[in-house]
């Protein structure tokens, strides 16, 4: 990588993963010819990458490397026997791993801010770089989704950090590590450790092993801010050689929130410093987890030593992530929503957190299986439990079953059932086909209802496909 000279030559395999589609940006800003392949092209990232001017080739095939690329970046999603794959190896073309990517030609020798954690990493991330750059210090960030205010999941940035999302899933097939390890981390928050990933990671205890080895390269300068409610990020966190503070509602505690209060899709709190009164401060999102990944942000603003006002004015003026709690359009008093969550824990709070800023409103809860811990029956008690707390629930078929062993799959019929039961009454029903979902949603909504769609992929473009349909109705 020291000899790839701007204006050579970059293939992505895997291309339109969010992290791929923001690194994809970053090397074209840098100066490089892009170009990369997917089999799953879908929005938002398609059309990122389409506006960029970024090639993209559906579909993996020895030929999308004829033109003998100088350097290959492969996905973690790609297997060693993957055709395209094969024939980078015959060639020798040099390849790397994304993680490795974005240590080499964003991080570099920047001190970095790495967000780790279960849940609200792409949240977090992108706020604190946000709030970072409303205070005039021009990070680099990298976030696994796309910023509403920047319209681009990387920056390069002329400051001195750079706030980088760190993912816990393995790298690459010939790198089995987690991703944050390439990150170099002077400062981490760590938001949450919960058991995920079930298709590399055994149980919780494996789960806290790959955060522990995160820990344990922050340096004995460097510090690491941990949500205090998740048992297993507080006894990892014992172990850090670095200084630990902690955030949330529990003990030990540092930083909290109080006094939150929500109004018109904008939340409103208190953070508290040991007892110590810092200030109201507003955010444009809802919800008791963006309240904490709000605290988080503004805890290691102040640690660094933004004053605050100016973070005030930061959180502010925040925009969110494109997915994350996304209102999509409004017709005819429906609103559709969108959002990445996969987790039931993620589920419930999502839920939790539009239903408190549509009181009153009737609220669908659309969703997907299609993570690879959601596939399976590990959380099939949890997940009925996090969808009850909507009126209306929707569940698709497993996506892409075949790839998970028939006795390890999650039984939709099984959620919808224990979600009826609990409800006392028929609250959800399940369509194996997801392209089924939209006429009966619309067939079935009124005005004033909310619909929120959950998963972490394409889902079929359901969003937009309810919207025109409402759309057509009004006509």
């Amino acid at each position: 990588m020291t000899d790839l000279k701007r204006g050579a030559h970059v293939h992505l395999i895997a291309i339109c993963g969010v992290g791929m589609g923001a690194l994809a940006g970053l090397l074209q800003s840098e100066g490089y010819r892009v170009t990369g392949s997917d089999q799953n092209i879908y929005p938002p990232m398609s059309g990122y990458l389409a506006g960029l001017g970024i090639q993209v080739v559906s579909g993996y095939s020895q030929g999308n490397l004829d033109e003998r690329p100088d350097l290959v970046v492969v996905g973690n999603a790609i297997s060693r026997n993957n055709s395209e794959v094969q024939e980078m190896l015959r060639l020798g073309v040099p390849y790397i791993s994304f993680p490795q990517a974005l240590g080499n030609f964003l991080i570099g020798s920047k001190r970095s801010i790495v967000i780790a954690g279960t849940h609200g990493k792409t949240t977090t991330t992108a706020l604190m770089a946000w709030v970072l750059s409303k205070a005039g210090w021009d990070p680099g960030f990298f976030v696994g989704g796309i910023p509403v205010d920047s319209q681009s999941g990387f920056r390069k940035g002329t400051g001195d950090w750079v706030v980088v999302e760190g993912d816990e899933y393995d790298t690459a097939f010939f790198d089995k590590g987690p991703k944050f390890l390439h990150y170099k981390p002077e400062k981490v928050i760590l938001t949450s450790v919960e058991y995920d990933h079930a298709d590399i990671y055994t149980d919780l205890e494996h789960v806290k092993s790959a955060f522990g080895r995160l820990l344990e390269i922050v340096p004995p300068s460097g510090t690491l801010l941990v949500c205090n409610e998740y048992e297993a990020a507080r006894t990892i966190s014992a172990a850090a050689r670095c200084r630990v503070t902690y955030y949330g509602d529990a003990e030990p505690r540092d930083w909290e929130a109080r006094n939150s209060r929500c109004y018109q899709g904008r939340t409103l709190f208190e953070p508290y410093l040991r007892g110590d009164r810092q200030g109201m401060v507003e955010i444009p999102l809802i919800g008791a987890y963006n309240v904490k990944n709000s605290l988080a942000v503004y805890a290691t603003a102040s640690e660094l030593g933004i004053a605050h006002d100016v973070i005030r004015e930061g959180l502010a003026s925040f925009s969110g992530v494109r997915r994350r709690q996304e209102l999509r359009g409004e017709v005819g008093r429906i609103a559709v929503i969108d959002d990445f969550a996969h987790h039931p824990t993620a589920v419930r709070e999502t839920i939790l957190a539009v239903r408190s800023t549509y009181p009153g409103r009737r609220l669908w809860a659309i969703f997907e299986p299609r993570s690879n811990t959601s596939r399976r029956r590990i959380f099939e008690r949890e997940l009925p439990q996090a969808l009850s707390y909507a009126d209306r629930v929707v569940l698709a078929g497993i996506y892409q079953p075949e790839k998970i062993p028939e006795d390890e799959r999650l039984d939709p019929e099984n959620v919808v059932w224990e979600v009826n039961r609990q409800a006392g009454e028929p609250r959800a029903v399940h369509f194996e086909r997801a392209g089924d979902i939209p006429e009966y949603v619309v067939s079935e909504a009124r005005s004033g209802d909310v619909v929120l769609i959950m998963s972490n992929g394409g889902f079929d473009g359901i969003p937009d496909k309810i919207l025109n349909l409402l759309r057509q109705m009004t006509l």
